[in-house]
């Protein structure tokens, strides 16, 4: 019984994050939150034969990734975290981290409360359109595929035509292709203006208009350094 009620308990402060957002959020939170995705991204560059294709890498137009994203729920399972994404600029360059949230629920009989690191691959130009919107929900016209794994992508998905976004998850070593059908994504305000000192568009940070300050700048060259080793012309690939 205990239990029972610590599960719910949990799962109506996950639900809560998802309707309101943090007024107290810190530039020290949004420079963590981007040495945890800097994080995230170097270790999965260390297992290649475990983690994203190489097609998957050197083919995306945009990398997003979520530390700590929060799954759990009680009959209602539900979900919640805050990330970073980087776009691809005509230079070959990538643009300063936009700070985004992620968010949903779905029904299904899960039980407890769960913390993933999640990765976004943006394929194309649609997906592309819908990252550099406020706001867009995973599903019809944004379509999401599970991402393939491993050092190859596999011949049997078509991600090179039509997916428009390629999706990744990490829990307890495992690192899988996740289903993020029916989550929603949208403009994290408060981390934009405690980052960068003012509110700015999602495009126009994505885009390029922005510079990177100095505690960006290691997620956007580990971005870059993941699109290299796939090219093959990093060093020690």
């Amino acid at each position: 019984m205990k239990t029972k009620v610590f599960l719910l308990l949990s799962l109506s402060v996950l639900l809560l994050g998802t309707t309101t957002t943090r007024a107290d959020e810190t530039r020290t939170d949004a420079v963590e939150r981007l040495q945890s995705a800097t994080q995230v991204l170097h270790e999965i560059l260390n297992t290649p034969d475990k983690g994203i294709p190489k097609e998957v890498l050197k083919g995306a137009r945009c990398v997003a990734v979520v530390p700590r994203l929060i799954k759990g729920g009680f009959i209602l399972a539900g979900k919640h975290g805050r990330g970073v994404a980087t776009c691809e600029l005509p230079n070959h360059t990538w643009s300063s981290p936009a700070f985004f949230v992620i968010s949903g629920g779905s029904w299904g009989l899960q039980i407890g409360v769960q913390s993933v690191d999640l990765v976004l691959m943006i394929m194309n130009d649609e997906g592309m359109r819908h990252l550099l919107g406020d706001k867009f929900e995973i599903s019809g016209t944004a379509a999401a595929a599970v991402g393939p794994v491993g050092r190859d992508a596999s011949a049997g998905i078509d991600w090179k035509v039509s997916t428009q976004m390629l999706t990744y998850s990490r829990s307890r070593g495992v690192f899988a292709g996740i289903d993020l059908g029916g989550s929603v994504v949208e403009r994290d305000k408060d981390s934009t203006v405690a980052f960068y000192g003012k509110d700015l568009p999602t495009r126009e940070i994505l885009d390029g208009k922005v510079s990177a300050p100095a505690d960006a700048r290691p997620f956007v060259a580990e971005v870059r350094r993941a699109e290299l080793r796939a090219e093959g012309r990093a060093k020690g690939y």
